[in-house]
C-alpha cells in the first residue's frame, strides 16, 4: 500500500521539510480539503494537482515556485490560496487561474508582480487580498468589482496612485494596508499561520470620502501617531486621578 492509496485523508500537512517536488500521484488523494506544503523548497507542481476536486484550503508559501501549472485554475471547491514568499508574476499565472472564482482569500505577497491582471474582477467572493511586498506600480481599476472584499494589504509596492474605482471597494473594505515602498529586498521568510492576514503594520481604516483614495499618503496611519495619543491619554487619566484624589483627601486636612 502506498502512502497516496489513504484516499479517506482530508487534511494532509507537510509544512517545515526540504520537499523540492511534489509526486503526481497526489491526485489519488480524492477526498483532500487541506493540503499545506509551507516553507519547503518546491519549485513546480505537476498539473495533476488541478485534480483535487474537494481541495478548499492550499498552501504553498515559502518555496521556490517561478510558474504555476497548465489547469491550475480547475479548482473547484477552492477557498484559500496561500503563494506568498515565492518568485511569481504576472507571467507566471496560467491562463484559467481566474477561474477559480470560489476563493475568499487570495495571498501573493513577496513575489515579483508588477501589474495585477485585470482578470482579478472575476475573483468576487474575494475577502482578503494580500499583495503586500511585490514592484506593483499600479492597480487594476477591475479591482473595483470585488465588492466582498474586506481587506487589501498592499504596503512595500511602487505604488504613486490608487485608481478611483477602489472607492467602491472601500464601502465594504475593513482595512487597507499602508502602500509604502520596503526599503530592502531581503525578505525575511518566517513562520506565520498561513491562513492569518499579515496585520502587523500600519493600518488605514477606512471611512474615508472618495476623492481621497487617490493618494496612497492618505491611507496611512503612523503608528507613532498612535503612540502619542496614548501617551497624551495617560497623562490625562493621571492627572485626573491625582485632582481626584486631592479633593478627596481635602477635608481630612483641614479636620487636621
Amino acid at each position: 500500500m502506498t502512502f497516496f492509496s489513504l484516499a479517506h485523508i482530508t487534511q494532509l500537512v507537510l509544512s517545515h521539510n526540504k520537499l523540492t517536488t511534489v509526486p503526481p500521484n497526489i491526485a489519488e488523494l480524492k477526498n483532500l480539503e487541506v493540503l499545506n506544503f509551507f516553507n519547503n523548497q518546491i519549485e513546480e507542481l505537476p498539473t495533476q494537482i488541478s485534480s483535487l476536486q474537494k481541495l478548499k484550503h492550499l498552501n504553498l508559501g515559502m518555496n521556490r515556485l517561478s510558474t504555476l501549472p497548465r489547469g491550475f485554475g480547475s479548482l473547484p471547491a477552492l477557498e484559500v490560496l496561500d503563494l506568498t514568499y515565492n518568485n511569481l508574476n504576472e507571467h507566471s499565472l496560467p491562463g484559467n487561474f481566474f477561474y477559480l472564482t470560489t476563493l475568499r482569500a487570495l495571498y501573493l505577497s513577496d513575489n515579483d508582480f508588477e501589474i495585477l491582471p485585470s482578470d482579478i474582477g472575476k475573483l468576487t467572493k474575494l475577502q482578503i487580498l494580500s499583495l503586500r511586498d511585490n514592484d506593483l506600480i499600479s492597480l487594476p481599476k477591475e479591482i473595483g468589482e470585488l465588492t466582498q472584499l474586506k481587506e487589501l494589504h498592499i504596503q512595500g509596492n511602487r505604488l504613486t496612485v490608487l485608481p478611483p474605482e477602489l472607492a467602491s471597494t472601500v464601502d465594504t473594505c475593513r482595512r487597507i494596508q499602508n502602500p509604502q515602498r520596503r526599503t530592502t529586498t531581503n525578505r525575511k521568510r518566517s513562520a506565520e499561520s498561513p491562513w492569518q492576514p499579515r496585520t502587523n503594520e500600519g493600518l488605514a481604516w477606512t471611512g474615508l470620502p472618495a476623492s481621497s483614495l487617490t493618494n496612497p499618503s492618505d491611507l496611512s496611519c503612523s503608528v507613532s501617531q498612535i503612540n502619542t495619543m496614548r501617551v497624551w491619554l495617560f497623562k490625562f487619566f493621571f492627572l485626573f486621578t491625582l485632582v481626584f484624589l486631592m479633593l478627596t483627601t481635602l477635608p481630612l486636612k483641614f479636620f487636621w
